[in-house]
């Protein structure tokens, strides 16, 4: 005896198949792809506002918060002063390693305005958000299968079991009568 019930959680276990195994990598592919593409606009866009300056370490800031954790280092807020050809020496407050020292020479970054930025991403960190979000979409994907899929069988059950009741309605006096 087939249900319609049965016939339709059949179906939808096929359909969640082809969605778990083709339809949600491709939606991880294809937003990893547009991810890619933004981040790489990004990283461009900054690369073209900001410029490094070789500076040297004058001084820490006081009362600069415990070190923060900036591009898999961690950096302390610190003065220091650089000097441009045909300038005189400039100062400003910018985060370097938490290693260093007064009298060290390190790289900070600058944007356009002045003032002191974090460095434009790399090549690394770019795919990095193309992965992370490839995989967050994919899973994204498979879990709102899952709860569709979960939800169409919660469905089918309670349809079939009503189903059921109605049938041994019908059926049931005429198995439970007594045999004389």
């Amino acid at each position: 005896m087939r249900r319609r019930s049965d016939v339709v959680e059949a179906w939808t276990t096929l359909a969640v198949a082809v969605l778990l195994f083709l339809g949600a990598p491709l939606a991880g592919v294809a937003a990893a792809w547009w991810a890619h593409d933004a981040a790489r606009a990004v990283a461009a866009a900054e690369r073209a506002d900001r410029h490094r300056v070789r500076a040297e370490v004058v001084g820490r800031v006081p009362g600069s918060p415990s070190p923060a954790q900036s591009g898999g280092e961690h950096t302390v807020r610190a003065e220091v002063r650089w000097g441009e050809p045909g300038r005189q020496a400039r100062t400003a407050v910018a985060r370097v390693p938490a290693a260093a020292r007064h009298g060290d020479r390190v790289d900070v970054w600058f944007d356009s305005r002045g003032r002191a930025v974090s460095p434009p991403p790399d090549a690394t960190t770019v795919w990095q958000h193309t992965v992370t979000v490839g995989a967050a979409v994919t899973g994204g994907a498979v879990a709102l299968v899952l709860l569709v899929h979960s939800a169409v069988r919660r469905e089918a059950l309670r349809r079939r079991l009503a189903e059921w009741e109605r049938d041994w309605a019908r059926l049931g006096p005429e198995w439970t009568r007594r045999r004389a």
